[in-house]
C-alpha cells in the first residue's frame, strides 16, 4: 500500500478514488436494507462498481451505524437511505463505565468483514479499502451527536471513558479487516469536524493516532476522512495522526484551505459535493464542477480526485459516469 500511494503521487494521470459503494444498489437491483444485511450482496456490489468504473481502489460501504449497533445502539433502516442511529445509549459516567466493548463480528460487523474478505478475493486489479467509523464519531453516536458537544465541557471524563472503549474496539475491528487482505481502511471521523480545534486536539486526534499506530504499516493504510466545517482550523492536529492519506469534504476549499497547507509528501483526496452535485445535479453540472476542481488542484502532485464524502445510494449513474468522463476529458487535454 505504501508503494501504491507513492505511485499515485508520481503518476501523471491519477485515477480518481470516490467513496463509491452504495450506488451499487441500482446495479444489483436491490434495496439498501437488503444490501446492508448480506455480505454476498455487498461483495457483489463492490465488484459491480469496480467493473463499471476505473477507480484507483474499491471502497466498501461507509455505513456509520454498524459499530454503534454492535455496542447496542438502536438504528433506523430504510430501503433507499444509509442507516442512522436513534437515541442515546450512554447518558452519564456510570453508564460509560458499564458500557461493554463488543466482540468483533457481533451484530453486523461480521457481515461487513466477510464482505470485504469476499471482495478481496474477487477484485484483484486494485486495492480494496474497508469502511470504518472514527473514534469520536462513534462516541457521538453512543452519547448523541448534540449532547456530546456539551459533554466535552461538562463531563469530559465520561467522554474519555467512552472514547477509550470505542478505540479499543476499533483497533480490533481494523485488525479484522487487515486479516481479510484489505489494503487499508477509510476511517470516517466527521463529527470531530464540528468541534473547536482545542477540543478536537483533546477528543479526536489522540484516539485516531492510537488506531493508526496499532494497524498501519507498509501493507495496510489508514485513510482519514473528515467532512466537517472546522477542518481547516484543526488541520495540523489532524495531520499529527500519521494517517497514510487524508480525505476531505466539500465544505472546504480544497486548494486554499487544504492542499496548499499540507506537506507535498501527504496524499490528499476530495472533494466534489456528493449530495448537491453528484446526487442532485445534472451530468453537465457534474462535469463543470469536476473540471473546475481539477483545474485548481491537479498542479499539486499529492492531490487525488474524489467525492467530498460517501456518494448517496440513489445517485444517478449518469452523474457518476460524468464524473469519470470529466477526469478523462481533463487528462486528455493536459
Amino acid at each position: 500500500m505504501k508503494t501504491w500511494i507513492e505511485g499515485l503521487k508520481s503518476a501523471e494521470s491519477k485515477k480518481p478514488l470516490p467513496i463509491l459503494s452504495f450506488p451499487s444498489v441500482s446495479l444489483l437491483g436491490v434495496s439498501v436494507k437488503e444490501l446492508i444485511s448480506s455480505s454476498e450482496l455487498q461483495a457483489k456490489g463492490m465488484r459491480a462498481v469496480a467493473d463499471a468504473t476505473d477507480a484507483s481502489a474499491a471502497v466498501s460501504f461507509m455505513d456509520l451505524s454498524v459499530e454503534a449497533e454492535a455496542f447496542g445502539a438502536t438504528i433506523c433502516v430504510s430501503d433507499d437511505e444509509v442507516p442512522t442511529v436513534k437515541g442515546r445509549l450512554v447518558s452519564d459516567e456510570d453508564e460509560a463505565e458499564a458500557l461493554e466493548i463488543p466482540k468483533v463480528g457481533s451484530a453486523r460487523t461480521g457481515i461487513y468483514i466477510d464482505a470485504v474478505k469476499k471482495a478481496v478475493e474477487n477484485i484483484t486489479d486494485r486495492p480494496v479499502l474497508a469502511g470504518m467509523i472514527g473514534p469520536f464519531s462513534l462516541a457521538a453516536r453512543l452519547l448523541d451527536v448534540t449532547e456530546i458537544m456539551m459533554d466535552c465541557y461538562d463531563d469530559p471524563d465520561m467522554v474519555h471513558a467512552v472514547l477509550d472503549k470505542v478505540t479499543t474496539f476499533l483497533i480490533e475491528y481494523a485488525k479484522a479487516y487487515k486479516a481479510t487482505g484489505a489494503g487499508g481502511i477509510m476511517m470516517a471521523e466527521p463529527v470531530s469536524g464540528l468541534l473547536s480545534p482545542t477540543l478536537e486536539e483533546e477528543f479526536s486526534s489522540p484516539y485516531v493516532k492510537r488506531i493508526v499506530d496499532a494497524v498501519q504499516d507498509d501493507s495496510f493504510s489508514v485513510i482519514y476522512h473528515n467532512c466537517g466545517d472546522n477542518v481547516p482550523r484543526m488541520l495540523d492536529s489532524i495531520l499529527s495522526t500519521g494517517a497514510a492519506a487524508y480525505h476531505f469534504g466539500n465544505s472546504v476549499d480544497m486548494e486554499s484551505d487544504i492542499i496548499s497547507k499540507v506537506p507535498a509528501s501527504t496524499l490528499v483526496m476530495g472533494n466534489v459535493d456528493p449530495a448537491g452535485v453528484l446526487r442532485m445535479g445534472t451530468p453537465e453540472k457534474v462535469r463543470e464542477v469536476t473540471l473546475a476542481l481539477l483545474e485548481k488542484c491537479s498542479k499539486y502532485p499529492n492531490f487525488l480526485l474524489s467525492s467530498g464524502c460517501d456518494i448517496p445510494p440513489m445517485t444517478p449513474w449518469e452523474n457518476i459516469k460524468a464524473f469519470f468522463a470529466a477526469f478523462e476529458e481533463y487528462y486528455g487535454k493536459v
